[in-house]
């Protein structure tokens, strides 16, 4: 008996025990379903969903004349939820098939029959998120949202993700100083340069996590919308960056040349109106590429162009005169223990200060400068610091190349450093720099910073203008100026660049050809050629200056005359013959009209702006009534008002010709007249002849110009 009560009481015990563990847990059940359901409910949705930044379109890179020259296309990602709740089962079943076969004809990427799989089996597992495809453009994206289910948008489960990518409509061209914006990998050139101008604010959206990790959006709309980018005007003439890339690639392949760069800058301003780097490809010899940025990167012995700072120094300092007169011998002269030599025998053992640097002519220029810079070297080399040769440019596009102009504390300044740097050796400079210690001498001595933006922009309107930046209000003197001009035309003329054959206008500038090492290693690679030209037209009024710059040419010609000099004429003739700037006006007299011109049906306030802003003598203002030309007087433009309106009123159609279409809709359809628009511009012909009555809700068609 004593033993049965100790079982009972076991069993008791053991069945209250588990009474009270179930109500604590159907009293925790309680709580957290209803104290504490919020918080729990928040966490949950904290887990699943997520705010996923949604990208700024970003801003439009333009040229100088509004051409396109980089944009962000949409691109959208395509997917679908099958089992949205508008998708009846009716709907679903008279759709699919018609669904199915639209999505493969667009796509073309799967056959009507997997279509169908793919959403017969989504519709079966209730999965309500399958992929369909990316990459689809716009237009694409218009069609689907047509098509059978989707064309009821979000109700119809179709689910887009806008992806931005970046397009340069002209290509290759200016490609490596406009730059390319791509996710993940940092911007160069303007696009880089300018990135937080152009790249906008980005936006939020929120996403839903579902099954396989997938993440969706939870509405149509973001929370957040994106702030697009800024867009950018540049300085660059995409009609001459065309004529400049054509001009060069020809001489590049023509020579085999391994890479070369042109740049045309805007003498008075710096503006960069076109900038041209070409590398030979790795695949064949008669593709270049837009690879690296070689005008402005990469800094090297520029050879016989730099004995225009060499003159410079000489005229500044010492005045020297152009008739000097140099003993050269026979082109060949040892400056301690190293025997320089021109590129040809002079014809004569004499050669004038003019005659050495139209003719190039190594000896001659080194004579010069150890002449008169022998015992003071640091103060030719503090010359060519004075014309900025050693410093950056600070150019807006990253990358600038750094340049060198030894000096005499140097470690590595020899006793032939002062004579072959006078001839563009020893010293790293990069195209730009040449270009703009040229630009210069043809801006009068005032150096310009070079620049390639002109004005930022949203929506069309200006947010910041890039002025011309002055480096140096005077980097010579006057008579310095004069002279150096008289030796770069004399070049043309006379010496080495007369090949350039110009008959149009006179130019002015320096041929060069310079031994450099190859890939910048004279011992391991060897040597090879750099030819260039540079120069300034026309000479009577330099509006631009150009430099060329052809490396490695490997068909045994390899002077600056015969390779680049070509390609600069090819530019110049190209730019003068395309450009307003360099016809003279025929009348430049403010009083050019001889008749006062007629007026098309207007409004008489539309009229006088017209007129002021003309400057053409006209009569009474009329305020909004429409007018046109009393014909009588021949002296100025002399208005009467003309009774359309009141004609419209009466029930009589007027008489449209010469009307805007803008006023034309604005007339009739307040006056009940429906309007069809076929064309542009003012009306010429209209279905309801003059005179004819009208009454509310006749159709009228109207042919415009």
């Amino acid at each position: 008996m004593k033993e049965k009560k100790n079982i009972l009481a076991r069993t008791y015990f053991i069945y209250i025990a588990m009474c009270m563990f179930a109500l604590a847990l159907l009293y925790r059940i309680c709580v957290i379903q209803f104290s504490q359901g919020e918080l729990w409910r928040a966490k949950a949705i904290a887990f699943t969903t997520k705010l996923d930044s949604v990208e700024a379109v970003r801003g439009n890179i333009f040229d100088a004349n509004g051409a396109l020259l980089a944009t962000s296309l949409p691109y959208y990602e395509i997917s679908v939820d099958i089992n949205a709740p508008y998708i009846t089962d009716d709907v679903y079943k008279n759709n699919r098939d018609s669904l199915a076969y639209l999505l493969s004809d667009l796509f073309k990427d799967k056959t009507s029959r997997e279509y169908l799989k793919i959403l017969n089996k989504a519709r079966k597992t209730n999965d309500r998120y399958v992929f369909l495809q990316r990459n689809v453009p716009y237009k694409d994206l218009q069609q689907l949202k047509k098509f059978p289910i989707f064309r009821k948008g979000r109700k119809g489960g179709l689910v887009t993700l806008q992806k931005n990518r970046r397009d340069r409509p002209f290509q290759s061209l200016a490609g490596r100083t406009i730059g390319m914006a791509r996710i993940g990998i940092k911007p160069v050139g303007l696009e880089g340069a300018f990135d937080s101008t152009l790249s906008g604010v980005s936006g939020k959206r929120l996403m839903q996590q579902i099954a396989g990790g997938v993440w969706r959006p939870i509405n149509d709309e973001n929370e957040v919308e994106p702030k697009d980018g800024n867009d950018l005007y540049t300085t660059i003439d995409i009609n001459i960056q065309d004529v400049a890339q054509q001009a060069l690639i020809r001489s590049l392949i023509k020579n085999q040349a391994s890479h070369g760069c042109a740049i045309l800058m805007e003498v008075k301003t710096g503006a960069i109106k076109a900038i041209v780097n070409l590398t030979q490809s790795l695949k064949d010899t008669i593709t270049y590429l837009e690879s690296f940025n070689y005008a402005i990167g990469y800094p090297t012995e520029p050879g016989s162009t730099f004995k225009l700072a060499s003159f410079l120094a000489l005229i500044d300092e010492y005045n020297i005169n152009l008739t000097e007169k140099v003993n050269v011998g026979n082109g060949e002269k040892v400056f301690f223990d190293r025997k320089m030599k021109d590129a040809h025998a002079p014809k004569t053992n004499v050669l004038t200060a003019q005659e050495i640097f139209e003719n190039s002519s190594n000896v001659g220029t080194s004579l010069l400068v150890t002449k008169y810079f022998a015992k003071t070297p640091k103060l030719y080399t503090d010359k060519l610091r004075a014309f900025h040769l050693h410093q950056k440019l600070g150019l807006s596009i990253p990358g600038e190349g750094v340049p060198r102009i030894k000096q005499p504390k140097d470690r590595d300044w020899y006793g032939t450093s002062l004579p072959w740097i006078s001839i563009g050796y020893e010293s790293l400079v990069t195209p730009m720099q040449t270009l703009t210690l040229y630009n210069a001498i043809a801006n009068n001595g005032k150096m310009v910073k070079p620049h390639f933006v002109k004005e930022i922009k949203r929506n069309g309107i200006t947010v910041k203008t890039f002025e011309p930046e002055v480096i140096d209000d005077k980097i010579v003197k006057d008579e310095t100026i004069k002279k150096a001009k008289q030796l770069m035309e004399g070049v043309v003329t006379n010496g080495s660049g007369k090949g350039l054959n110009i008959k149009a206008f006179k130019v002015g500038g320096k041929t060069g050809t310079a031994q450099i090492a190859k890939n910048g290693d004279y011992k391991k690679y060897g040597t090879t050629y750099q030819a260039s030209f540079v120069g300034y037209f026309p000479a009577d009024n330099p509006l631009y200056t150009c430099i060329v710059i052809i490396n490695s040419p490997s068909k045994g010609v390899y002077y600056g005359g015969l390779v680049a000099a070509p390609v600069f004429k090819e530019i110049a003739e190209k730019v003068y013959s395309g450009s307003l700037d360099f016809i003279q006006p025929i009348n430049n007299q403010k009083n050019l009209i001889t008749k006062v011109p007629d007026v098309i049906l207007s409004k008489a306030n539309e009229i006088a702006t017209l007129s002021n802003s003309f400057s053409l003598p006209a009569s009474q203002n009329l305020g909004e009534k429409y007018v046109t030309r009393n014909k009588k007087d021949s002296t100025k433009i002399s208005l009467i008002e003309n009774n359309i309106e009141k004609q419209l009123k009466k029930g009589i159609m007027p008489n449209l010709q010469g009307l805007s279409a803008k006023d034309a809709i604005y007339l009739l359809e307040n006056n009940g007249v429906q309007v069809q628009l076929l064309g542009f511009g003012s009306v010429q012909k209209q279905s309801i002849e003059a005179g004819q009555k009208i009454k509310k809700g006749n159709k009228l068609i109207l042919i415009l110009s």
